[in-house]
């Protein structure tokens, strides 16, 4: 008990037990992100930061002051700061060939696409989707509109600006950088930026996987929710899997991540490949040429 007293003495801010215990409850129900018992260091680590610009001298003011405003901007800042963000271009990168055939395959069908990346991060996840497009269509100008949200603000709005630095697109071909990022002079030397084109077919949006109302509204050829179930739990993955179906079309596809498996939605969607999902009832030919059921 003494050497507990002599950690928290130890600590620049109070924060107990229940401070935690609150931070857990207020984080799941405002964003549905369950944080795990072992986060206390984390959390810590990333409210302190608030406090201190907020002037604030402990968590029990800082919680208190959110819970009494309901709609105040520090509710984004304090979800902003426990959220994770990880992410790099071309992640998961089997998901890429895949998607190309079925935007082309789309475009035979209707004549073009819609894509949702519903966690954007700071970007390169729906810039690779972006590339992936233009690459298939061999033009600037693909016929396909890419949504790009996240809950978190702060990301969302690097990923719209595009610019990164040197050692974020490292492992890009010379090919791909020459075709799609501008180099950085004078005081941005040292980055890149994704060129305008690109750009231009991404429309970047804040969206809280459980807020009532969505900003997409579909339908999606193609959902890329990856390594966002992860931060869930089974009912709150559930009910956003039950709001992903009906802005499906028949022959589109769900990306997941790595270490997400949906087979508790038997129901809603199937595994058509490495971590590829269709509408249950619908098979995609084109996911089985990459080792679909």
């Amino acid at each position: 008990m003494s050497m507990q007293k002599e950690a928290v003495a130890d600590k620049e801010f109070v924060f107990t037990a229940r401070d935690f215990e609150r931070v857990r409850r207020m984080i799941y129900d405002r964003a549905g992100i369950a944080l795990g018992e072992n986060k206390q260091e984390m959390v810590y680590s990333r409210l302190t930061r608030r406090l201190r610009v907020l002037g604030l001298s402990s968590f029990e003011s800082y919680l208190a002051s959110l819970e009494s405003q309901d709609s105040s901007q520090e509710w984004e800042m304090f979800t902003n700061a426990l959220t994770t963000n990880l992410t790099s271009f071309f992640r998961e990168s089997h998901h890429f060939p895949l998607l190309a055939d079925h935007l082309k395959n789309c475009r035979k069908e209707s004549g073009s696409a819609e894509v949702w990346c519903c966690a954007s991060s700071t970007g390169e996840e729906p810039y690779s989707i972006a590339i992936t497009a233009c690459e298939a269509f061999g033009s600037l100008n693909p016929p396909v509109k890419i949504l790009a949200t996240d809950i978190d603000t702060q990301v969302l709005a690097t990923a719209a600006n595009g610019m990164y630095a040197l050692d974020r697109v490292r492992d890009l071909s010379p090919e791909l950088l020459r075709r799609y990022f501008l180099r950085g002079t004078g005081k941005h030397e040292g980055f890149v930026r994704v060129r305008p084109e690109l750009r231009k077919l991404i429309k970047f949006q804040p969206l809280n996987l459980l807020a009532n109302n969505w900003c997409a509204t579909g339908p999606y050829d193609a959902i890329f929710c990856r390594n966002v179930m992860i931060y869930f739990d089974k009912p709150t993955q559930r009910g956003i899997l039950n709001r992903f179906a009906p802005l499906i079309n028949s022959g589109g596809l769900l990306f997941a991540g790595h270490s997400e498996n949906l087979s508790f939605v038997t129901d809603l969607f199937t595994l058509q490949g490495k971590t590829v999902y269709a509408l249950t009832g619908h098979v995609s030919s084109v996911a089985s040429k990459y080792g679909g059921h």
